[in-house]
Order: structure tokens, then C-alpha cells, then sequence
């Protein structure tokens, strides 16, 4: 590479240096400027009403219901996991689940449980790359059921979209999505172009395909994952529900479904800080559009929230769990163990590999703080192993 090809590409890669940088904290600003705006909007009751009326009945039925979704998202990791040749144990898998669930509630960007579980996975199976990309897959295959049925909702009833969109035609609406749809497509090919056939980013994307293709669209995959996602969906569902009838909500649950399947789609956008934000905002409008309310609908919002995170609280018992040393063993279960992990060393991830081993050399608990300051190691690391997964 020369010195002017050089000088030409440094102020790019700064650019996108600082992009990486600002943008978790503008999603954050985003998701709070939303709450704020609903407090200025309808006040502080709505919000103090859904924090008052979470009973301890709520709140098992949270903690039941979680459950049930919980080990539908972790048999749905596992299958696509066992079809890119990965092990994956279940009580293993099981409290990674839950502390990636718990770790996504608590910190801003969302998805930094998920992140730490790949790692994990990655850390314990050998193959980071393939690690990250089941877990991309299975969360992929989630929000595919849920899309679906999010839009089939806004077509049986659209008005919660259109009071929301400020009542912009369906033409206009329908442009912007085929335009975004459009300009997606159009990234997706111009990608692997940026570089030679043989570089990094083709060879990753060829990987990325063909997994996919195997752990999710293959004959013995997506029946299952559509199954246990579709499972998890009426979970969430069912959930959504216990809280609006927490929060006073009688309507009736045909008059409730298509106003809550669009609420949890709206949940996917990448603007909100544990859930919060979008969600709360659209649920206002969608109960202010269907007669019932925009308090009753930010209510509803807030102690489904309230109820979502008690049942990602398992999560933190396995984190403190984990910060706890183990007991000491007796001399022999230690040098079999040692023994075991040597001769495995050849197939594992070295401990570097995970930034969040660094935290256990340095003193540090693994605490949520300590998490999220990781999170530039957690970057650096996924970056650099998919690189090397995708030439080698």
C-alpha cells in the first residue's frame, strides 16, 4: 500500500473509529430523549402507576413465564449451534441464557449479554467465529418469526402505525420501506467487492452464507427454529398480557394482540437503553389509537418492563455466582482437571482470546460496570478472531 493510498484511508478510519465510539451513547441519548418526551407529554403518573401496581403474583407468573421462554431460546441456540458443529451443553447454555439476558437488561446498548455469551461459547467450543455466528443465527431466526408476525398485526390493524407515523399515506410509507429494502440489498452486494475475492471480508460473508444456510435454512434446522421461536413469541406475548391486565387493562385479548405484537417489534429497534424507549412510546400511541388510552398504554408498557426484568433476574444469581471462587479441591480432582485442560489447549481459544478473563487477572469482579468497560476489548477481540476464522 502506498503512502498517499494510506494518508487517504486514515481520515475513513478515524471517521469510523469515532462512529463506533459515539454511537452507543447517541441510541442511549435517543432512548432517553423518547422517555422524556412521554413524561412531558402524560406526566409522571402513568410511570408511577405501572411501578405501584406490580404485585408478587405478577411477578412469579413473570418469573414462571420467563422460564418457559428462556429454555425456548436456549433449545433454539443449541440446535443451531449442534448444526454448525458446536457443543453446547444445556445447563450450560442455560446460564449463559440467563446471564446474557440479564446482562442486556441492565446495560445500555442491549445486546452486550449477547456479545459476552458468543465469547463465552466461543472460549469453551474453540471456533469464536462460529460462535458469534450461532448466536447471530439464533437471534436472527427470532426476530424472523417476530417481524412476520408483528406485520401481519399492523395490516389487520394499522392504526397504531399510521397515529404514530403522524398520518403519512401507506403510499409514502410503503416507499421508504421498499427504498430502505432496496439500498440494503444494493450494501449487501457492493460488500464483498470492496476487497479481492480472496480477502477477509468475502471470505467471512461466504462463511456467514454457508452457516447460515446449515445452522438455520437447512431441512433440519428451521422447522425446529421456527417452531421454538414462534414458542417464544407467544411467551413474550403471554407476558405482555399479565402486565396489561396488571395495569387495569380489560379489553378483551382480540382487541389487545394486535396492538401488542407490533410493541415487541418495536422493542428490536437499536435506540433503547434495557427495552426502554420505543417501547413505551408506541405503546402509548397504539392505546391512545385503539380508545383505550395513551396512560393505560404507557402503564402497560412500564410493568411489562418491570415484569421482563424480574424474569432476567435469574441471570443475576448466575453472575454472582460466577464471581464467587470455586471451593478448593483435593490435590488429585485439581491435577486431573489441569491435565484435562492441557490436552485440550491445542483445540480451545487461548485465555486472552475472551476480554472478560482479563477482568478475573486484573482483581476485577464481573459485575455489570466492569462488563460494559470491557465492551472496546469485546470489539477488538470478535473483529480480530472473525478475521483470522475467515482466512483460515
Amino acid at each position: 500500500m502506498t503512502a498517499s493510498a494510506t494518508a487517504v484511508r486514515a481520515p475513513a478510519r478515524r471517521a469510523a473509529r469515532l462512529g463506533r465510539l459515539l454511537w452507543p451513547w447517541t441510541r442511549t441519548l435517543l432512548a432517553l430523549a423518547i422517555l422524556a418526551v412521554l413524561v412531558q407529554r402524560l406526566g409522571t403518573a402513568a410511570f408511577l402507576d405501572g411501578l405501584r401496581l406490580v404485585t408478587v403474583p405478577a411477578v412469579a407468573a413473570g418469573l414462571g413465564i420467563g422460564l418457559l421462554t428462556t429454555v425456548c431460546s436456549v433449545l433454539r441456540w443449541r440446535l443451531v449451534a449442534r448444526r454448525l458443529g458446536l457443543p453446547l451443553p444445556l445447563g450450560t447454555a442455560l446460564a449463559d441464557y440467563y446471564r446474557a439476558l440479564f446482562l442486556n437488561a441492565v446495560l445500555p446498548a442491549g445486546v452486550l449479554g449477547d456479545a459476552e455469551r458468543a465469547l463465552r461459547h466461543g472460549r469453551s467450543s474453540g471456533d469464536l467465529g462460529r460462535s458469534v455466528r450461532a448466536v447471530v443465527l439464533e437471534r436472527a431466526g427470532g426476530q424472523a418469526v417476530l417481524v412476520v408476525a408483528g406485520a401481519a398485526a399492523l395490516l389487520a390493524e394499522p392504526s397504531p402505525a399510521v397515529a404514530l407515523l403522524g398520518g403519512l399515506s401507506p403510499s409514502a410509507v410503503t416507499a421508504a420501506a421498499l427504498l430502505s429494502a432496496g439500498a440494503l440489498l444494493a450494501w449487501a452486494a457492493w460488500l464483498p467487492r470492496r476487497r479481492p475475492a480472496g480477502g477477509a471480508v468475502a471470505a467471512g460473508l461466504a462463511a456467514a452464507v454457508a452457516d447460515a444456510r446449515r445452522g438455520l435454512l437447512g431441512r433440519d434446522a428451521w422447522p425446529g427454529v421456527l417452531g421454538l421461536s414462534a414458542a417464544a413469541l407467544l411467551g413474550h406475548v403471554a407476558l405482555f398480557l399479565v402486565a396489561a391486565r396488571t395495569a387495569g387493562v380489560a379489553a378483551p385479548v382480540g382487541t389487545l394482540l394486535p396492538l401488542i405484537l407490533p410493541t415487541l417489534l418495536v422493542m428490536a429497534l437499536p435506540v433503547n437503553v434495557g427495552g426502554w424507549g420505543p417501547r413505551e412510546a408506541f405503546a402509548a400511541t397504539a392505546f391512545g389509537a385503539a380508545g383505550l388510552g395513551a396512560e393505560q398504554g404507557l402503564t402497560t408498557a412500564v410493568v411489562y418492563g418491570v415484569l421482563a426484568f424480574a424474569a432476567s433476574l435469574p441471570g443475576a444469581v448466575v453472575l454472582l455466582a460466577r464471581c464467587v471462587p470455586p471451593p478448593v479441591c483435593g490435590r488429585a480432582f485439581q491435577e486431573r482437571t489441569t491435565a484435562r485442560t492441557s490436552a485440550n489447549d491445542s483445540t480451545r481459544l487461548p485465555t486472552a482470546a475472551s476480554p472478560f478473563a482479563a477482568l478475573a487477572s486484573e482483581g476485577l469482579p464481573m459485575t455489570p460496570d466492569s462488563v460494559y468497560a470491557a465492551m472496546p476489548r469485546v470489539s477488538r477481540c470478535l473483529r480480530s478472531s472473525l478475521t483470522r476464522s475467515a482466512v483460515s
